[in-house]
């Protein structure tokens, strides 16, 4: 049985949708959200093979939300429900499978919907084993391939980033934006404009500064990583701390 979330923070959108889909899909079961916080929720509490995103839902930004249910349910795909097509660019860019715009097209639906369940009939066994995944640090003239499971965080330092891993710290001539787009997908999060992390490797949370928190990572019990206020809910939710 193939299971869709719906979230869309309009009622009517919401239930055009989930009409449309049942027309087209009948043997699927569909749960609906009304805001960034129920995506969460239903991403922390069921599995689903696709999820339906209203890129503005208010509460939490379209960017945060897609990298949050990417972390969260990471064989899911992800459509963006738009009433904006300029949105399209900003969609695949985040790695979002495609976006459909309101008022809704059943014929454009369905190509969406062929797209995604082909695309999950198609995965090979090889395809869905876990490989050792490693990413390429230019330090220093060299180029160091290190296990993304091995990087703790990273930060915006002078031009680029300092990536901090078990072991050492490399300086990188790239942006810390350019490492999220790569590292998309993972159990990595921006918390702040200025940090990733990975949220494996995260030992404490904590208040701190103004009506915010802060966060000590494994190895690195000497700093503390801000959260910006924008991202602590995504992050408690993130974390199963509510």
């Amino acid at each position: 049985m193939i299971k869709i979330a719906v979230v869309d923070d309009e009622r009517p959108a919401r239930s055009e949708l989930k009409y449309q889909l049942m027309e087209l899909l009948p043997e699927a079961e569909i749960d609906e959200g009304d805001s960034g916080a129920a995506a969460l929720k239903l991403a922390g509490e069921g599995t689903y093979d696709l999820f339906f995103l209203d890129i503005n839902l208010g509460d939490i930004s379209g960017t945060d939300l897609v990298h949050a249910v990417q972390t969260m349910q990471p064989r899911a795909r992800i459509v963006f429900v738009t009433a904006y097509s300029e949105y399209a660019v900003a969609a695949f860019e985040l790695g979002v499978v495609d976006y459909v715009l309101k008022p809704y097209e059943k014929g454009r639906l369905k190509k969406v919907l062929d797209r995604c369940l082909a695309h999950d009939q198609g995965q090979t066994t090889a395809g869905k084993m876990k490989m050792p995944r490693k990413i390429p640090i230019n330090s220093d003239g060299k180029t160091i391939f290190e296990n993304v499971e091995d990087l703790v965080f990273l930060e915006t330092y002078q031009r680029g980033c300092l990536i901090h891993t078990k072991k050492r710290e490399y300086y990188e001539g790239k942006g810390i934006g350019e490492f999220e787009k790569r590292l998309g997908g993972g159990p990595f999060f921006r918390c702040h404009k200025s940090y990733l992390i990975n949220l494996e490797k995260v030992r404490e949370v904590f208040p701190w500064g103004n009506n915010s928190l802060g966060v000590k990572m494994e190895g690195y019990d000497k700093t503390v990583i801000p959260v910006g206020r924008e991202k602590t809910k995504t992050l408690k939710s993130l974390l199963g701390w509510q």
